[in-house]
């Protein structure tokens, strides 16, 4: 027969109760916070939050510190899988982001599966995918493109970008910093092997270099750029993506096994991705909410950012749009502009060329993943719409003479003596040697400049010249879908010479058509 315990006893026993239980809340962590008059801990700000670890539900999503992600996370409600995000409320999936500064420490997590999507831009992919080749990679989505978070700064007295010829550039190499350079230099006419590249780990030691005056120019990411400027005094930001629209996408890798077993999960990130990313779009009040969870994490993983920083950063990118991503993936054949497989291709060329790769990268269509993107039928509001084609005004000849270039591309198309139009062979010299870079800077004006040898009357090559001009400009706008407004057309007749015009080989270098990319 069990012994009766006395009032007393009874009393000892709930103190015990009492005791262990104060004592084990306090060490979880659960009454931290209550002391010091805060209102929550980190412990209390996880409470909710569902733990990745050994967790294969958890869509585990590898990022930088980065403000293109922003739709992703502002819809996840933070960077952990937690039970406030919309993606677990609406989709029913959980959803976290590791931030994986370290390049080579982002990539031994992919192949190792301790991320699932892995960022990367589609113009630097060309170099790194045959190296994952074991692992089957394909791009699922993309989520920016940047506008303004790359930019070259350059030294006084370096004001175009001809005039980094034989000038030592910092640049990141095999990154979109250096596919960025590849780019401006091609605009301006220039190659690789015109300037010295001093090559860096990073686009913050670019930065560096460049404060410490060891270098002519430097590619670096923003904010770098303004913090550049200041250190080194006339110094100015050469030319940057807010300008180079069409250069530098992220987009987001999966392993091809994953991506097909997990392909209704992965559509249901997409969906909820894209959403994020047309509210933010939208409203000013959903992209200080974004910014503020950017600061957050970024400033809790060691990387002070303020809310405003943070907002500058989702500024310096376009969050696209379920629309942007059909036409990234080519999946509107009426779109005109670049896509994934020509940004994708053109840098397999760059880079092979330059004997960054070696062998022969896959095709974009064996890399790419749209079925994420043609699964989602719901996103079909003008918010989800895709990007259009920036607004020029027209702007008069005379001002738009005197407008200044940053880059010149001089291309020689030929004309029969005395005419104006394009023939085929011409409009093939046009596609091959400009199309795309008028494409890549998308923000920029184009100067098209119509040049003569002095063989015959002024006024008439004057005239001649600027129908030249012209037909070139008919050709893009018709052709390629490009604004009218965009144009300044412009007829120099033989008045800029760049060879003797008393040789034939001078005179054919001066029947000339100029291409310059000018500042709007």
């Amino acid at each position: 027969m069990a012994a009766r315990l006395t009032t007393f006893s009874k009393l000892l026993i709930v103190l015990a109760v009492l005791g262990g239980t104060f004592f084990g809340l306090k060490y979880s962590g659960v009454l931290d916070g209550a002391a010091d008059g805060t209102s929550e801990t980190k412990e209390e700000k996880k409470s909710n939050s569902k733990s990745s670890a050994g967790d294969d539900d958890v869509i585990k999503v590898g990022v930088v510190t980065w403000g293109g992600y922003a739709g992703g996370q502002y819809f996840n409600e933070g960077f952990e899988a937690s039970a406030k995000s919309r993606f677990s409320k609406e989709y029913g999936i959980d959803v976290e982001f590791k931030v994986l500064d370290d390049f080579e420490a982002s990539r031994n997590a992919f192949k190792a599966d301790e991320v699932n999507l892995l960022w990367q831009t589609i113009d630097a992919f060309p170099t790194e995918v045959n190296g994952l080749a074991d692992f089957d990679p394909v791009v699922v989505f993309q989520s920016d493109w940047s506008r303004g978070g790359d930019a070259v700064v350059a030294r006084p007295g370096i004001t175009k970008v001809s005039d980094l010829k034989g000038k030592k550039v910092a640049v990141a190499e095999l990154t979109p910093s250096h596919s960025f350079l590849l780019w401006l230099l091609e605009a301006g006419g220039l190659t690789a092997n015109d300037i010295e590249i001093v090559a860096q780990p990073n686009a913050i030691d670019a930065a560096e270099v460049f404060k410490s005056r060891n270098v002519d120019a430097a590619v670096v990411w923003s904010p770098d750029d303004i913090l550049c400027t200041k250190a080194v005094p006339g110094s100015r930001i050469l030319e940057s993506t807010r300008s180079a629209s069409f250069i530098i996408a992220d987009v987001f890798l999966a392993k091809r096994e994953y991506a097909e077993k997990n392909k209704a999960k992965l559509q249901k990130l997409y969906e909820g991705w894209m959403r994020g990313a047309a509210e933010i779009n939208a409203s000013k009040e959903s992209r200080r909410k974004a910014a503020q969870i950017l600061a957050e994490e970024f400033t809790e993983r060691g990387t002070a950012l303020t809310t405003d920083e943070a907002d500058q950063m989702i500024g310096n990118v376009r969050l696209v749009t379920h629309g942007d991503n059909q036409n990234f993936f080519g999946l509107n054949s009426g779109f005109k502009g670049v896509t994934g497989n020509n940004l994708y291709t053109n840098m397999s060329e760059k880079y092979a060329a330059l004997n960054y790769i070696e062998g022969r990268v896959p095709l974009f269509r064996q890399i790419a993943y749209p079925g994420l993107v043609t699964a989602t039928n719901s996103l079909s509001g003008s918010e989800h719409a895709a990007e259009g084609q920036k607004a020029f005004t027209k702007v008069a000849a005379d001002e738009g003479k005197e407008k200044e270039a940053f880059a010149t591309k001089r291309v020689s198309i030929s004309f029969r003596s005395g005419e104006f139009l394009l023939d085929e062979n011409a409009k093939y010299i046009i596609d091959k040697e400009f199309v795309d870079i008028a494409k890549a800077f998308g923000n920029s004006r184009i100067r098209i400049e119509g040049n003569t040898d002095n063989v015959g009357n002024r006024a008439s090559n004057i005239a001649l010249s600027q129908k030249r001009a012209q037909s070139v400009a008919d050709y893009l706008a018709k052709a390629h879908g490009m604004s009218a407004n965009r144009f300044i057309v412009v007829g120099n007749g033989p008045d800029k010479p760049v060879g003797s015009n008393s040789s034939e080989s001078g005179r054919a270098q001066n029947r000339r058509t100029d291409f310059e990319l000018v500042r709007d």
